[in-house]
Order: C-alpha cells, then sequence, then structure tokens
C-alpha cells in the first residue's frame, strides 16, 4: 500500500531509515505507447515495474482491467494508455469513450481500492479554446470533439473514484517514439518538397521525455512527504512545457535542427489557416495551459519546449 513507500529517495533508492521499506510494485498501462516508454526509463530503480500494452488487457472491458488490478495488486498505477486518434474518434465514439473514460473511471476504483496512487493523462483539448489567456484548472471545460469529450469524462470518472489520484492535463504530446506531429513532419519530409502547416492553433508542444521526468519527480516527493499528504494532494494539474507557439512554428523548429541533427532535408513550409485544413474533429484554436498550480504545489516546472525539442531530436540521432 501506498503507505510503505515513504521512504523513498528522488533517485529510487531506499533512504535510512528503521522502519521497513518494501519496494513499490508498478504497474504501467500503456507501456508500448510514446509516453509508456519514456515512463518506463523515468521509473526505472524506483521499483519492482510491470508494463501492460494492449496486446496484454483490453481497455474496452473493464472486466478485464479488475481482474488485472487485482493479479498485480500494484502500489503505484501509472496510465499512459489513450485512445488518441481525434478524427477517428469522430466515427468511433464508442471505443473513445470506453478507453479514455471508462477505462480510467475502473483503474481509478480499483486503485481506490487498495489505497494504491494513479496518475492519470489528460488532454488541452477539454476546452474550446475561445479564452485568450493560458486555460487554468478553474476554467469550465467545453470540449469541441468526440476525443476531448472523452477525456473529460474520464477525468470526472477518476475524480468521482475518489482515492489517491493525480490527473495531469498535457498538450500536444510528441516524442522520438509512436505517433505524433514531429514524427510526422520527419516522415513527410522524407517524401514531399513543401508542407502546409496550420498556423492559427496555439499550444505547447510537451515531450514525452519532459512528461516522464516530471512525474517521477512529483510521485518521488509525494511518497517522501515532501509536499503534505497524498489526500492533499490529489487533484487536476495541468502539465506541459513552458511557451507556446502554432503548429506552424512547431513545425518551422523542428526543420531548423533535423538537418544537421537527422541529415532530413527540410521541406519549404507555407502557414495556413485550419479553414483551409478542414479536418472531421475541431481543434482549439488557443489550448496553452496555465502550469501554475504545478509550479506552486510541487516546484516542478518543465522545460521551454525549444529546449525538450532538441533533446528528443538528438534521442533521435543517438
Amino acid at each position: 500500500m501506498v503507505g510503505r513507500l515513504t521512504h523513498m529517495k528522488d533517485d529510487g533508492s531506499e533512504s535510512p531509515s528503521t522502519a521497513p521499506v518494501e519496494s513499490p510494485r508498478i504497474l504501467i498501462v500503456g507501456n508500448a505507447g510514446q509516453l509508456g516508454r519514456e515512463l518506463e526509463r523515468a521509473f526505472a530503480g524506483f521499483g519492482r515495474m510491470v508494463g501492460l500494452d494492449r496486446e496484454s488487457v483490453d481497455l474496452a472491458d473493464p472486466e478485464q482491467i479488475r481482474a488485472l488490478l487485482q493479479r498485480e495488486s500494484p502500489d503505484l498505477i501509472l496510465n499512459a494508455a489513450a485512445y488518441t486518434a481525434v478524427d477517428r474518434a469522430e466515427t468511433e465514439s464508442d471505443l473513445a469513450f470506453a478507453v479514455n473514460a471508462r477505462a480510467p473511471q475502473v483503474l481509478a476504483e480499483e486503485a481506490s481500492r487498495r489505497n494504491a496512487l494513479f496518475v492519470h493523462y489528460s488532454t488541452d483539448y477539454v476546452f474550446d479554446g475561445k479564452k485568450a489567456e493560458p486555460w487554468t484548472e478553474t476554467d469550465k471545460p467545453l470540449p469541441l470533439n468526440i476525443y476531448g469529450a472523452s477525456k473529460l469524462a474520464g477525468e470526472r470518472g477518476v475524480e468521482e473514484a475518489g482515492g489517491n489520484y493525480l490527473i495531469f492535463r498535457t498538450s500536444w504530446v510528441y516524442g522520438p517514439h509512436g505517433s505524433n506531429f514531429l514524427l510526422t513532419m520527419l516522415r513527410l519530409a522524407r517524401e514531399r518538397s513543401s508542407l502546409s502547416i496550420v498556423d492559427d492553433q496555439i499550444g505547447a508542444p510537451t515531450s514525452s521525455i519532459e512528461l516522464a521526468r516530471a512525474t517521477r519527480a512529483i510521485v518521488a516527493g509525494l511518497l517522501a512527504d515532501r509536499f503534505g499528504s497524498l489526500q492533499e494532494c490529489s487533484g487536476l494539474y495541468h502539465m506541459t512545457c513552458a511557451g507556446s507557439t502554432s503548429w506552424f512554428g512547431f513545425a518551422k523548429a523542428i526543420f531548423a535542427r533535423a538537418p544537421e541533427l537527422l541529415g532530413i532535408k527540410a521541406p519549404q513550409l507555407t502557414p495556413i489557416a485550419s479553414k483551409d485544413y478542414p479536418t472531421p474533429a475541431t481543434r482549439p484554436r488557443n489550448s496553452v495551459l496555465s502550469n501554475a498550480k504545478l509550479q506552486t504545489r510541487f516546484g516542478v516546472e518543465l522545460s521551454p519546449w525549444e529546449a525538450a525539442l532538441e533533446e528528443v531530436l538528438t534521442s533521435i540521432n543517438c
């Protein structure tokens, strides 16, 4: 149970204590995805780790999830699994809600029953994008698409389950693995000499590496009693890289470095409006999230998005 984890140091080693210390059992759901892979790296040495991918459990089946939790009996659950096909969700709403809403609620219910700490990730797409300033945790969500609605339902399901939980809303997640904007741009650059990129949607590109690193720092601090009790700290937090840009600005930054680091010829980039690139799912114009609550509570601040991008590009090169 979580109470026995309070003697773990930041580096995952045990701190001197006369109290008995047990290595926490960590369950990473979605460990084969872009965030799950980085969580496995970040939490290496922290405890006994079990990773599960879509081949191991059907997240659309609540009974499989409950059986999984009963079998593994984890102390810490990191839920990196999600249905992330934003446009396809418009026609696969049942599956999107099963994976993004019902599954997190079931995981949270089982975590609460076992007094385990549950960490879940949500999205900037819970907002309609009509606010000019960065969005805070107290702003009213109003999703524009099925994906955002399913993720919002997941947040509320976790909150209703209670227990010890952290919900991290993030945005524009990418990394060296998986399916994401960065890797799509690099692939398209090998196929085309020019690309048209939307320039009127603003957000904070956030690397999976930074997300995993920040999650590790917060969890380690919580379990070492540095931030207050788990009950006091449980709740919803925004967690993104610092700064903001448009999709066009993100692409421009990618190709400012990709030729040197990856040997990829930069295509000609043309900024366009959202109306010139229609998609089944409507995207919010302003997706920038305020990280003030995260910084105030935990003293954690993610790197500027430009620095995080450099790290990811370098890791791809390696």
